[in-house]
């Protein structure tokens, strides 16, 4: 996955969004987000990254539910 296809998503896994956003293992990656670092979603067992507040606290630009 690029980091475009990401910001497409309305939600990515932690270790997606750890390796693509900020070069983390899956154990760093699950460890910023406990931390509060990366922010999360759970639903239903899964812990989930929602891209639009990733995205803004990174300055970028998530391209959800829009057109390509």
């Amino acid at each position: 996955m690029t980091i475009e296809e990401a910001l497409a998503r309305p939600t990515i896994s932690v270790p997606d969004a750890g390796k693509l956003f900020f070069g983390l293992g899956r154990n760093a990656a699950y460890l910023a987000a406990h931390k509060g670092d990366i922010p999360t979603v759970r639903i239903g067992g899964k812990i989930m990254v929602p891209i639009v507040p990733l995205a803004e606290k990174l300055g970028l630009r998530a391209t959800v539910g829009r057109a390509a």
